[in-house]
């Protein structure tokens, strides 16, 4: 039995969706991709696309790239080969029928890539590309060309060209080579991909599995689409076919404007089965013009971590209707907290405009650092607005808070919450090994639940850590009983039936906003 995974476009490995890493290698070829168009009148099905690939097909390109990995030395794919999600080149191959076409092709095509034969492993990455601009601009995915020692490009005419990587941005896997063309090139340009409509059709053109100037037809599926790759998703899905290779290639409108850029694909097998993704060009655009002009790409920052607001957690707040971004945390050195953001409210407009935790950090980047803005906030049922001024990010994550707790001298007594069923216990040493939990981590843990159905059930399981209620911090079992104490009067004062508290969980790597049902004392 095969398990369905989402794959970047580029090479043969299959990662389970929480492993995609994007690591190059020859037989790992990413396969994620996305699909846009721009028309508002009706479309008839066209009679061919014959004229429209002949004239697009020279602005696209091949990329190869080269990894050199030494005796002894490790890779991402290695450390993926423990965990049972993906294999070494020799490994890939075995899973091959050695006598198969395809297996025979693709030695043959990496042979002409002039391997040199210096007793290092050589790992191959193909992907494709579009060129941008006549002079030898061209972009691509980043996991196509990452860590990458050598990049070549073939023209649509055969000519090999060595390419420099001018810049990349990881977070929204987009990257820009450089090419010295003896003549300018034939090259294509952005179309609007906020005017693409669900039902347009598209193009792509790429290089899957090496087979150059590849075209394929079909339509925009859907728009939007959080694939859970990153904080900035907003991918165009399409049923064109897009395999291993295509990463990096232009997805086309009937105008012969990319309107996205090919990236992944969701498949049992590493095929296409006419479920791929592709980032907006609307959104590439504006990355692509920073990496030309610098090399690197700013961000707008405020420094929270934030979360969707469910059904249960809207009732809970008593958010009608249920909209809007639930504050987790908040970083102290950010503008967010010098604005006077707290965890547990909730960000419901940004300078008006109603917000998500999906669209949010997505509109947030898009401002410029010192910029102003306004949020509309939600807290404990009041409205509220506070301005806050945007600041630049400048890592690849927000300043940890430091959340170190002595608790040398408490007691790792277990008390049972039958009221909202669960048991915890104090921090200790013992628990934090036992749940692999970090040095710092603070809070009271969670060592035993009772197993509930329906309305009554939580998404609470043993190890987890409760640092948090809407009414306080929790870093003794005795704050967590002072927060149900002060919840439960709040509660009693109302006369709230089927209340639920919430709780600001950490859960391995996670930490989120949890609605938790309260037990009915009559009962």
């Amino acid at each position: 039995m095969h398990s369905c995974c989402l794959l970047l476009v580029g090479t043969t490995f299959l990662f389970p969706v929480s492993k995609v890493k994007a690591e190059s290698s020859f037989f790992s070829f990413p396969f994620f991709t996305r699909t846009q168009q721009t028309h508002t009148q009706y479309q008839r099905v066209p009679d061919s696309f014959a004229d429209l690939a002949e004239k697009l097909l020279p602005t696209v390109v091949n990329i190869s790239s080269s990894k050199t990995v030494k005796p002894g030395q490790t890779t991402d794919d290695d450390e993926d080969d423990d965990n049972g999600d993906g294999g070494d080149e020799d490994n890939a191959s075995q899973d091959q029928d050695p006598n198969s076409p395809f297996e025979k092709f693709f030695r043959n095509y990496m042979n002409r890539r002039g391997i040199p034969d210096d007793g290092n492993n050589h790992l191959q990455a193909l992907g494709s590309g579009f060129v941008v601009d006549p002079a030898g601009w061209i972009v691509t995915n980043y996991h196509v060309i990452k860590d990458a020692d050598q990049i070549t490009v073939t023209l649509q005419n055969n000519h090999v060209l060595k390419a420099t990587l001018k810049g990349f941005d990881e977070r929204t896997d987009l990257a820009l080579l450089k090419i010295n063309p003896k003549s300018p090139l034939t090259a294509t340009s952005f179309g609007n991909s906020d005017q693409s409509r669900v039902g347009d059709w598209v193009l792509a053109i790429g290089n899957p599995y090496g087979l150059s100037g590849t075209v394929t037809s079909g339509i925009i599926s859907s728009r939007g689409r959080d694939i859970e790759q990153g904080p900035y998703d907003d991918f165009i899905q399409t049923d064109a076919p897009i395999n291993k290779g295509n990463s990096g290639g232009p997805l086309f409108n009937m105008k012969g404007e990319v309107i996205g850029i090919n990236t992944a694909i969701f498949s049992p097998s590493g095929g296409s089965i006419g479920i791929a993704f592709a980032i907006p060009s609307n959104e590439a655009k504006t990355i692509i013009d920073q990496l030309k002009q610098s090399g690197h790409v700013a961000r707008g920052w405020v420094g929270v971590r934030i979360q969707e607001v469910s059904e249960t957690i809207a009732d809970s707040l008593n958010i009608q209707p249920f909209q809007g971004a639930l504050v987790v945390q908040v970083d102290p050195n950010g503008p967010a907290a010098t604005a006077g953001v707290k965890a547990g409210d909730v960000i419901q407009t940004l300078n008006g405009q109603e917000i998500t935790a999906h669209t949010m950090p997505r509109l947030i980047a898009q401002m410029s650092a010192n910029s102003k803005a306004t949020l509309g906030i939600l807290r404990q049922g009041k409205k509220i607005d506070l301005p806050i001024s945007i600041a630049s990010l400048v890592d690849d994550g927000a300043t940890p808070v430091d959340t170190h707790h002595d608790n040398s001298n408490e007691k790792s007594k277990v008390v049972s919450l039958k009221d909202l069923g669960f048991s915890v216990s104090n921090m200790t040493d013992i628990l934090r090994q036992k749940y692999n939990l970090s040095e710092k981590q603070q809070g009271v843990v969670i060592v035993a639940t009772e197993a509930r159905k329906g309305k009554g059930a939580s998404d609470l399981k043993v190890g987890d850590v409760i640092i948090g209620t809407s009414k306080n911090n929790i870093a003794q079992v005795t704050d967590l009983q002072k927060g149900i104490a002060l919840f439960e009067q709040e509660v009693k004062k109302k006369g709230q039936k089927n209340p639920t508290i919430l709780l600001l969980i950490q859960s391995g790597d996670t930490m989120r906003w949890i609605a938790v049902p309260v037990k009915d004392k009559k009962k």
